[in-house]
């Protein structure tokens, strides 16, 4: 059996972290840095950083302060925001990211998630997903969460793996910041769909949350979070001893 993952993610607007909830009361946390080196070192097996109003101004990623992260960690980086091209995979990747999320871009022209997986290979080629209900429906956003695609999420999900990405990540708008639980009842029905690995995003409020993550949702291969780390609710460390103990496979 693969051991599950716990992974931070680093929220960036304007060189700082933020958090909010349901992708809307932004406020500012700690600088990237200081939050990526605390993570290096209290047992996190990768880290995701988010430039998360690249898309929304039309600008690419933010390289300074990517660059710096990048050269303090010694885990797996995830890096996301504003990636609309094979030129921005290759700009992010020689900042020192590992794997390159993309989201509104893939939505704009879906043959992005293939050309990298060309060139880059899967691996390295993340799509992310930011799904709310409508109607009754689980949905795609796009622009941060900003735009209403119509696209049904777990039928973008199945192309996205068709298209050549290796891991998606697929974040909860409903549950986000609300600290209730992951959304497994979306995370099932997406999974499903997929064979490659799926990292849940959204609601981890409580070390119980994860626990009920992957035994609810057996194919999630991942719980990311953010603020209940960045401040301190939830220590990496004994959450992953917790779920050990609880019959999760971790690496310690």
């Amino acid at each position: 059996m693969l051991a599950k993952r716990i992974i931070p993610c680093l929220d960036v607007r304007d060189g700082m972290v933020v958090k909010g909830k349901n992708f809307g009361g932004i406020r500012e946390v700690e600088t990237p840095v200081a939050l990526a080196q605390k993570y290096n070192l209290s047992g996190a097996d990768e880290l995701v950083f988010y430039d998360i109003t690249a898309s929304s101004e039309g600008r690419a990623l933010f390289s300074d302060a990517l660059k710096a992260v990048a050269s303090c960690i010694f885990i797996p980086l995830t890096v996301g925001g504003g990636i609309n091209s094979l030129d921005d995979f290759d700009r992010v990747l020689k900042c020192g990211a590992d794997k390159v999320s993309v989201n509104t871009g893939a939505i704009r022209d879906p043959s992005l998630i293939g050309r990298a997986a060309k060139r880059y290979g899967n691996q390295c080629v993340v799509l992310s997903m930011d799904v709310k209900r409508v109607d009754g429906k689980f949905t795609v956003f796009s622009h941060g969460g900003r735009v209403n695609t119509g696209i049904c999420a777990e039928e973008w999900a199945y192309r996205g793996q068709e298209e050549g990405a290796g891991e998606l990540v697929l974040n909860s708008i409903d549950t986000d910041g609300v600290k209730g639980g992951f959304d497994c009842e979306m995370l099932q029905k997406v999974c499903a769909r997929l064979s490659i690995p799926v990292i849940a995003s959204g609601g981890a409020g409580k070390k119980e949350d994860f626990l009920q993550l992957f035994k609810e949702v057996p194919q999630a291969d991942a719980g990311l979070a953010a603020s209940v780390f960045h401040f301190g609710e939830i220590s990496i460390g004994r959450l992953k001893t917790y779920l050990a103990q609880n019959g999760v496979e971790m690496r310690l």
